[in-house]
């Protein structure tokens, strides 16, 4: 499970999560810093050892986030399917005409971003694609909205779903970070990895830090198009040096790839990671409004009996986070009678 900032100030908070079931935990290096995240592994040794079983830890180093910066557009304005909107490096570039006009950041991104290239903000609540590519700029054409129009502003999420964007997954903070990760962690979730080379890339900056870095695990985040398409090569990269597994970010992937082939392809990546003995972690929402308001949904219940399938089921922070634990760890025990990864047992019946 993800940890709050309360889990670095509050003993007790991590000792109940333990007691309730948690097995892993995740601490998110977008948020916080070294002081906070400290104080959160050592409640969670602490806990550990209360209940006589190892919880080890993952940190999650942010990589590249593509956000709207400054935005210009008359007020109240709002974008409908078929209409236009510009992206530029810096606000100095907006050419103040009738078109909305927004910052992209990183800028870089732009120089990659050819006529056609998809275009999404907000988790897909728009959807475009580029019309016009230029130096620094490009202009969206904007196929998809919601009824009432998409308001622009500042950060706003935004995605490439098929672009091959050529950026390092390691950013300037993720390499301050890492000084720290690489002490600390028992495994590095890796956001944004996209090819065999990424991990490379992350293998040389552990080898820096920490002589035995071949014993810290690294979790592959597969969260773009071409992750899934390289997945078979990233394998082969990473298995052969440490211990790795795979998480299925299924929120950006699910942007990434199209909603309609979210369910097909979570199929393909755990048939793939069983066959080469490659652990995966189900994430993204797993039992959301029963952590958030203490009652679960019946769809969220089904899915969280299918991430079964997989080796470790992520839930997100939350309130009501310890008693979505309880409720994880019975429907997986009893799941387990049923099915063993992608195999079913045929057991005897026994409801009535």
């Amino acid at each position: 499970m993800t940890l709050p900032t309360e889990a670095a100030t509050e003993p007790g908070y991590m000792l109940e999560l333990a007691r309730r079931g948690a097995d892993v935990v995740r601490i998110n290096c977008a948020h916080d810093g070294p002081d906070e995240w400290a104080a959160m592994i050592a409640n969670t040794r602490a806990a550990a050892e209360a209940v006589g079983r190892g919880i080890p830890v993952l940190m999650d180093i942010a990589g590249p986030k593509f956000r709207i910066g400054q935005v210009r557009r008359q007020p109240g304005e709002r974008l409908h399917t078929g209409d236009f909107f510009r992206l530029v490096g810096d606000a100095a570039d907006f050419i103040q005409d009738a078109m909305v006009e927004a910052v992209c950041d990183p800028p870089e991104v732009l120089l990659h971003l050819p006529t056609g290239t998809e275009v999404s903000l907000d988790d897909g609540k728009l959807s475009g694609t580029v019309a016009v590519a230029g130096a620094g700029r490009v202009v969206v054409r904007v196929n998809r909205a919601q009824p009432k129009g998409f308001k622009m502003k500042p950060e706003r999420g935004l995605l490439f779903p098929n672009a091959d964007l050529q950026l390092d997954p390691l950013t300037p903070a993720d390499l301050l970070d890492l000084d720290f990760v690489a002490q600390h962690a028992d495994m590095i979730g890796y956001s944004f990895i996209q090819r065999p080379d990424d991990i490379t890339r992350l293998q040389q900056e552990l080898a820096k830090r920490r002589p035995e870095w071949h014993q810290i695990g690294i979790i592959a985040k597969i969260e773009t198009a071409q992750a899934v398409k390289n997945l078979p090569d990233i394998i082969v990269r990473a298995a052969g040096q440490q211990p790795f597994g795979v998480m299925i970010a299924r929120g950006d992937l699910a942007v990434a790839i199209g909603f309609e082939r979210l369910a097909e392809m979570q199929e393909e990546i755990l048939w793939l990671c069983e066959a080469a003995h490659v652990p995966v972690i189900w994430a993204t929402q797993v039992l959301e409004e029963l952590v958030k308001s203490g009652l679960p949904t019946r769809g969220e219940m089904t899915d969280a009996a299918m991430a079964g399938r997989a080796e470790c089921v992520m839930l997100n922070k939350g309130p009501n986070v310890g008693a979505a634990i309880t409720a994880l760890r019975g429907l997986l025990q009893r799941m387990a009678e049923h099915q063993s990864k992608k195999t079913s047992r045929l057991r005897a019946l026994r409801s009535w």
